[in-house]
């Protein structure tokens, strides 16, 4: 069994993927034994009203996800009103986490209202997930170009907020391997393998960084499916291993689910 913790739902803005219908992308999980898919929307990205962004999301889970597609909110903390979309994606829709871009959104992670951000989504027992990058900057439209996130100052922001779940989704090739470790070593922190690149890349990150901090990630529909599986595959990790890291990592990092989630 997989749970895939990062797929994402509506449209990318720049070319049809196939599997975009939420129907398709959930059959298509399903027939790849995947039992739990944490789902984004791409309207995330830029789209201005969150609040009706994140009812979207939650609403296609639930109409076609049956039971497989877990909703993931948005929340962009450069726009009025944010506190409420955190207090929605909670107590509203009951998602258990929420995904940030914050290259899209135009803030670092330098600054304060992404510590403040972080904070209270501890406080509401949110699982944050951070998505480095959406698309290599080389087949970026030229009027939006968009670098992968800076996780420089990481490491800290992670060490002053107890408590945080965060997750690492998208990480891009040119994040340095200190940095990387840097973020992974500070708190209770993880990362999908949907970007790892190179043969057994995913039997190398193993070595560098805890197997039980590594979770299977695909970015379909972006990103074809089956890749992650053969990354997986291919890896040179035993049974047990790969078992961790497809299903039981996830597990743990999402806990139990509260009375009411659609984590089920």
């Amino acid at each position: 069994m997989i749970i895939d913790t990062n797929v994402y739902l509506s449209r990318w803005p720049f070319r049809h993927l196939e599997g975009d219908e939420p129907r398709d992308l959930a059959a298509k999980l399903r027939k790849q034994n995947v039992v739990q898919a944490w789902a984004g929307s791409f309207d995330g990205m830029l789209h201005r009203d969150i609040a009706s962004v994140n009812m979207r999301l939650a609403q296609a889970c639930r109409a076609y996800g049956q039971g497989i597609l877990v909703p993931f909110g948005s929340i962009n903390p450069k726009l009025p009103g944010w506190q409420d979309d955190l207090r929605r994606c909670q107590e509203e829709h009951k998602m258990p986490g929420i995904r940030l871009h914050p290259n899209y959104h135009g803030y670092s992670l330098h600054d304060p209202v992404f510590a403040e951000l972080l904070k209270l989504a501890t406080a509401r027992r949110l699982i944050v997930q951070l998505a480095s990058c959406m698309e290599d900057v080389r087949t970026q439209p030229p009027l939006l170009r968009v670098p992968p996130v800076d996780i420089a100052p990481l490491a800290e922001v992670v060490k002053s907020t107890p408590g945080l779940r965060l997750e690492l989704v998208n990480c891009a090739s040119n994040i340095s391997k200190e940095r990387y470790r840097a973020a992974l070593s500070a708190g209770d922190v993880y990362a999908e393998i949907s970007m790892v690149e190179g043969i057994a890349g995913v039997g190398r990150l193993v070595h560098e960084i805890p197997l039980r901090r590594v979770l299977f990630g695909s970015y379909y529909p972006f990103f074809y499916f089956e890749s992650a599986l053969l990354k997986v595959q291919e890896s040179g990790l035993d049974e047990a291993s790969q078992k961790a890291l497809c299903e039981d990592n996830a597990r743990q990092l999402m806990g139990p689910a509260p009375s009411g989630s659609l984590a089920r």
